[in-house]
């Protein structure tokens, strides 16, 4: 009778403690990749852009004055829609840049990085919407890792549109640079030639954990490992296969990697492990002064002169 009672409550407690986890993996997966998103909002986005970046109202209002700054759109192998911004070099060039943006943002948000390569150095640009952003479809960010299929297939539209000699350089920032070195890690076509990635995370399992602990004093065990599982039943992907340290250990082609020496949100220490990680051609900037993804915002002429002196190496 009492065995049958322990077994009984015992039974209770396994199925209270799964039901439990099973709710706060649900929330934890809902709260990081389907939440309020500003990337949504297109208006609010360039007025944040001209408030922050001044330069850029004169330069976005002549490319739309001259209808240079053009929307694309693509289907991924699933199904979803896809909407991308480019814009032709101010002359014929063959020179090329992707550029991804970070979480919670959209294409608008990176477009000081837009102005950098086309307006500063003369390339062709191309600027996606990551799914669940700006005019893409989706219902979750990615975190870069299925992504990095949907930024390969922007890699080779813009190849397209811009012709069989291009040279193209892919550069993100935070959840763009993890979606850049994850990009990095598989077989590249010839027209690719080197990377650029503004303080990108090492994994998504590390950026989690961190937050995890950060925002709700929880450790990773057992939360995360049950959200991670619930992400490859539902999402297609783990926290622990989208890794951009394993990603970069096989890029064979040249990498620079930025950090802000003041990140605490995705820290320091990480940009070191993948530096570490990268075969080489690599080179590093740390950048004193700059938290996360203000390294360009804080020092325009340095960041822009470094980005040149790095690409002209490989893109000429």
């Amino acid at each position: 009778m009492l065995h049958n009672k322990i077994l009984k409550i015992t039974s209770i407690s396994i199925i209270v403690l799964v039901a439990i986890l099973w709710a706060a993996s649900t929330f934890m997966l809902k709260f990081a990749l389907s939440p309020v998103n500003s990337g949504k909002d297109l208006p609010s986005s360039w007025t944040y852009m001209f408030e922050n970046y001044p330069e850029l109202e004169a330069w976005t209002d002549s490319l739309q004055q001259a209808n240079a700054l053009k929307d694309t759109f693509i289907y991924a192998p699933d199904g979803i829609r896809l909407h991308a911004y480019y814009v032709a070099a101010p002359s014929p060039t063959s020179k090329t840049a992707v550029i991804v943006h970070g979480y919670t943002d959209n294409a608008i948000r990176m477009m000081m990085i837009g102005y950098l390569y086309n307006h500063s150095l003369g390339y062709n640009i191309l600027l996606p919407d990551l799914r669940y952003s700006g005019l893409s479809e989706g219902d979750a960010f990615q975190m870069g890792w299925l992504d990095r299929k949907d930024v390969m297939q922007w890699m080779d539209m813009a190849h397209h549109i811009y012709g069989d000699s291009t040279q193209m350089v892919v550069h993100g920032i935070s959840m763009g640079g993890a979606t850049t070195m994850m990009v990095s890690g598989e077989p590249q076509p010839d027209y690719v030639k080197c990377f650029v990635d503004d303080c990108g995370y090492t994994s998504v399992w590390d950026q989690f954990s961190k937050e995890l602990k950060e925002d709700f004093g929880l450790p990773a065990f057992p939360i995360l490992y049950t959200s991670s599982w619930l992400c490859h039943l539902t999402k297609r992907w783990s926290f622990t296969e989208a890794s951009s340290l394993e990603q970069v250990k096989k890029c064979q082609l040249p990498m620079l990697f930025i950090h802000g020496e003041k990140d605490d949100y995705v820290q320091t220490w990480m940009v070191y492990d993948l530096y570490e990680a990268k075969p080489q051609p690599k080179e590093i900037w740390t950048v004193p002064n700059a938290d996360h993804a203000t390294s360009y915002k804080l020092n325009k002429q340095e960041y822009t002169e470094r980005v040149k002196q790095f690409t002209d190496k490989y893109i000429r």
